[in-house]
């Protein structure tokens, strides 16, 4: 028989596990609010440590630029990088494990997004935040990607969802569910936030002039009684 190339498909489920520190969703979520207008979705780097039983603990991250369409994605090398550089001045045991995108699922071009990632670290995560928290149990995923290959020639890359760990304290937990019940698109513009504050601080006074008045108001006719008082009756005099 002839030579034959063989189609070599990626193993089972992995065995991976990862600790997703809340901070790390609460800086997603506010990168997302404040995308621009045009972008649909954020990405960034995940930071962290592999302890050596293998646990994948996320305990930072920072949105990195991009550009996507439905065939090709160019990511801002020198931001991420640059950003890295900086983090790992403030902690340098917090190395690069992954990304995060805020999307519901892994899309088409997330492939090409870890495959950069790839040669940043080995074996990276890639994390998925569902903006809009329909379902605690679904909104947060994580995955580990393997190659299918035929004969020595890399076609894609295949996602497999790895167990996730979120462990809040009480606080925390306070924190995520306002979180779900909160829904923002988008921060306030400068111009639309100073109008807020303008209208709270309007209120206020407002709250304060009522107030002043009513106290005006009491002091005056407290006068005018003691001043009835005096003149009509003698006992109010001793």
């Amino acid at each position: 028989m002839g030579s034959s190339t063989m189609l070599h498909l990626p193993s089972g489920p992995t065995g991976v596990i990862a600790k997703l520190h809340p901070t790390v969703m609460f800086n997603i979520c506010d990168s997302y609010i404040r995308r621009n207008d045009q972008q649909e979705r954020v990405i960034g780097t995940l930071l962290g440590a592999v302890s050596t039983d293998g646990i994948v603990e996320i305990r930072n991250s920072y949105a990195v630029p991009h550009n996507e369409s439905s065939d090709q994605v160019a990511v801002d090398i020198d931001y991420h990088r640059s950003m890295f550089e900086l983090h790992q001045r403030v902690n340098p045991k917090e190395v690069i494990i992954g990304w995060y995108s805020t999307s519901s699922g892994v899309s088409g071009s997330d492939a090409l997004i870890q495959d950069f990632y790839a040669r940043e670290v080995t074996n990276p995560v890639h994390l998925t935040i569902d903006t809009m928290f329909s379902d605690e149990t679904t909104s947060i995923k994580a995955y580990v990607s393997t190659s299918l290959t035929l004969g020595e020639r890399q076609l894609a890359a295949q996602f497999h969802e790895i167990q996730l760990d979120l462990r809040l304290l009480e606080a925390e937990r306070i924190g995520f569910d306002l979180l779900k019940k909160t829904m923002v698109e988008k921060l306030p513009s400068d111009l639309e936030g100073l109008e807020q504050s303008i209208g709270r601080l309007q209120n206020m006074i407002e709250v304060v002039f009522r107030y002043t008045d009513d106290v005006v108001v009491v002091s005056f006719l407290t006068i005018q009684l003691e001043d009835i008082c005096l003149k009509q009756s003698p006992w109010c005099q001793r």
